[in-house]
């Protein structure tokens, strides 16, 4: 497999859905660069039109998925900031750190009503052992239910819009024609939603699960979104999305960051709730030949931040450690709760490395170094 990174920031292109344009350039980049045209007065005046047609007397005006990261401060304080009464709806990590857990409590300071919604510990970590296993993916059960959960509410509450963050196609690269969609429903979720193909029939079947045990698990049918006329819309597309300002405007609100930069990451902001992010990520890095490490330094690049040189050198140096730890838990601790050894792991990480990016000695076995990291042909 030859892979080619992109002229500006240094994506690569086994990055899923990932396109270049003639000169070589990203789509992550080329959606960036657009901004510069985008009339962002004009883009907020159109949400203050959306939102007008929902706001009410009697009720919530909007649903706000949180997870009481950076990202969900800035959505709540902008959504107060235009005079909108949302619900905050978090559907819980498996396993969610004291930090995770402060900034949730500081988020409803900020002054909201906030529902948090917990999924049967049992079942859900025998998904997160049964995902990791078969589709190399440990968090799967949470990319899911931070959407089902809150599309829920929206048609249990009677409450049809959703206000989400950035729209990842604009920010990361993706198809070229789904950059510039305002809209998140049931239809971009099966497509772009990080599902990987499984369906929760597929639990049911293969882990003897009752219908009712995976509710949470469960979109709305059609008709129930459509009868709530359910609509999701995503910030980010109408106000300048920035990672690094969100944390910084979430900070003069209470936001506490990690004490120094996160493993497997050259922030400290980010991904500070759920302990088994580390492992999602190294199976990203596994799976495609990059990291959270890499995404960062494609977006400091295009703020001006970083230089590709820098960039390059950073993510040689950062990216795809063996995550021994995360936010001060161990491997063992975060792999003991899903019942899984470390050996077992081990064994689950080398049948999802792709071995056309990662060198490999003449028997076709990887090559690692003494830190079980893995060396990349590119």
């Amino acid at each position: 497999m030859t892979i080619k990174r992109c002229k500006i920031c240094i994506l690569p292109s086994s990055k899923p859905d990932l396109e270049f344009n003639s000169n070589g350039v990203c789509q992550g980049c080329l959606a960036y660069q657009n901004r510069k045209n985008i009339d962002w007065k004009s883009r907020e005046e159109k949400f203050k039109e959306i939102i007008q047609k929902y706001k009410k007397n009697n009720n919530y005006d909007c649903i706000i998925p949180v997870s009481g990261g950076k990202d969900s401060h800035y959505q709540v304080i902008k959504c107060l900031e235009h005079d909108l009464n949302p619900l905050c709806i978090t559907a819980s990590t498996d396993k969610l750190s004291e930090l995770g857990r402060y900034n949730i409590e500081n988020l409803k300071k900020i002054g909201v009503d906030h529902i948090e919604v917990s999924t049967n510990p049992v079942i859900r970590r025998k998904i997160n052992k049964f995902t990791l296993k078969t589709i190399g993916d440990i968090s799967w059960a949470e990319h899911l239910t931070i959407f089902t959960i809150p599309f829920k509410f929206s048609c249990s509450f009677n409450i049809p819009l959703l206000i989400w963050g950035e729209n990842p196609q604009n920010e990361n690269g993706g198809p070229l024609e789904r950059e510039s969609e305002i809209e998140l429903n049931r239809a971009w979720l099966e497509e772009f939603g990080g599902l990987l193909g499984l369906r929760v029939t597929d639990l049911a079947d293969i882990l003897k699960l009752k219908k009712k045990e995976l509710e949470l698990y469960t979109f709305p049918s059609s008709e129930e979104l459509k009868a709530n006329k359910t609509f999701g819309i995503f910030l980010g597309q109408f106000f300048k999305w920035d990672g690094h300002k969100n944390a910084e405007t979430a900070s003069k609100f209470g936001f506490k960051t990690y004490e120094k930069e996160l493993e497997g990451s050259i922030v400290n902001y980010e991904n500070l709730d759920n302990v088994q992010m580390r492992i999602h990520d190294y199976f990203k890095y596994l799976k495609f030949g990059y990291d959270r490490v890499t995404d960062w330094c494609c977006w400091h690049i295009r703020r001006g931040r970083l230089n590709r040189e820098e960039a390059l050198n950073l993510e040689n140096d950062k990216s795809g450690k063996y995550p021994s730890e995360y936010l001060g838990y161990s491997l063992g601790d975060i792999l003991e709760e899903i019942n899984c050894t470390q050996k077992e792991f081990d064994e689950i990480c080398d049948a999802f490395t792709n071995k056309e990016i990662f060198k490999c000695d003449n028997s076709g076995n990887l090559i690692k170094n003494k830190d079980k990291s893995l060396i990349k042909n590119f």
